[in-house]
């Protein structure tokens, strides 16, 4: 129980830390709205493979990395796909943002099978 107490606060400080140095970084660029994408997934990534590096080792934490870099890609298609919806037809956000999953998971079914291959 206090092993997992103690990764807790580990995680805990170390994604305070890194969360409050990226929106201090996105805060001195423009336009503003940087320092909340800053700070959110790029920190929590950061702090999570530090803290798999120190448990598990430096291949599970490469594995944990590749899968993340494939999710970031799968979410910019899924963005992408979203914008693409509402600049050219002016509709609702719902139908876009709900149809854009089929390219995400399309994106993601795709990535985890070629690195199941490849393995």
């Amino acid at each position: 129980m206090d092993e997992v107490l103690a990764e807790l606060g580990i995680r805990f400080l170390a994604g305070g830390a890194l969360v409050s140095l990226f929106a201090l970084l996105g805060d001195l660029f423009q336009p503003k709205s940087f320092s909340g994408l800053f700070g959110a997934a790029p920190s929590v990534a950061i702090a999570t493979l530090a803290l798999t590096v120190h448990k598990h080792g430096p291949g599970y934490a490469a594995v944990e990395a590749r899968s993340m870099a494939l999710a970031a890609f799968g979410l910019y298609v899924y963005c992408a796909c979203v914008s693409a919806w509402l600049y050219r037809r002016r509709r609702p956000v719902a139908p876009a943002a709900l149809a854009a999953f089929v390219p995400w998971f399309a994106v993601a079914g795709a990535g985890w099978t070629l690195l199941w291959v490849l393995r």
